[in-house]
């Protein structure tokens, strides 16, 4: 499938902001790694609770006494995988303190992603022609994952507060760069949280869709790409 091209104008980009997670690397792989990782040390540091994670059921329950008890969390992936693994150090008999070692075995892993081939070629086309920002719900680091030099500026719903398809998170992503939201493309994964929420908070939307779904909203994304590339054709286009 090529890309379907509604009304996406170029000429008005004056910066870019991209989501991360399943945009610039698949997500679930680097995740398992991470879950692996964390689950080895267990067994080794913690037997009981590395027990206590390999049961579904106890993860569900630790899952949702986590989201009922510290609502407060939820923007923040990070504090609520390391308190989870307090509490099932906790649960299991075992020392809760043993959980911020434990969390960064876990996060180590998390930044260890796998591009997308296109990921970096894009990157280093864009950059050339326009500042960039990172606008991401996850808690990917972007001087671990090594691609710190590409972006102004990194906006993390675990840092700003509140995440994506909240407008403010993309206002935020515009006020770092001094512009207004009008000036700035999104480009994301995620028909809500990326293509919809830009669109809400008043930017142009490049909905990344590798794996062929269908958009799900009446209100339609500026421009539909299957990977990045097509995204640095249709702005090389417009030079």
């Amino acid at each position: 499938m090529g890309y379907s091209h509604r009304m996406l104008d170029v000429a008005k980009i004056r910066a870019i902001s991209i989501d991360l997670d399943d945009t610039l690397w698949p997500i679930w792989p680097t995740i398992e790694r991470a879950e692996k990782a964390l689950h080895d040390w267990l067994v080794v540091h913690a037997p009981m609770a590395a027990a206590l994670f390999s049961s579904p059921s106890a993860l569900r329950e630790i899952r949702d006494y986590m989201a009922a008890s510290r609502p407060e969390l939820k923007n923040d992936l990070s504090a609520v995988r390391r308190e989870s693994i307090r509490l099932a150090l906790y649960r299991a008999g075992e020392n809760p303190l043993l959980a911020d070692q434990a969390f960064q075995v876990f996060f180590a892993e998390r930044q260890r992603v796998t591009l997308f081939d296109d990921a970096r070629p894009a990157l280093e086309f864009l950059v050339g022609r326009f500042p960039l920002v990172s606008v991401s719900n996850g808690n990917a680091d972007l001087e671990r994952v090594g691609l710190a030099r590409y972006f102004r500026a990194a906006i993390s719903a675990r840092e700003f507060g509140v995440g994506k398809p909240d407008p403010r998170i993309f206002h935020a992503a515009a006020g770092a760069l001094d512009l207004t939201p009008e000036d700035l493309l999104h480009v994301g994964d995620d028909a809500t949280l990326d293509a919809l929420g830009a669109l809400n908070a008043g930017m142009q939307a490049a909905w990344v869709n590798r794996s062929d779904h269908l958009w799900p909203h009446e209100v339609q994304a500026h421009v539909t790409v299957t990977n990045l590339t097509e995204l640095c054709e249709l702005v090389r286009l417009q030079d």
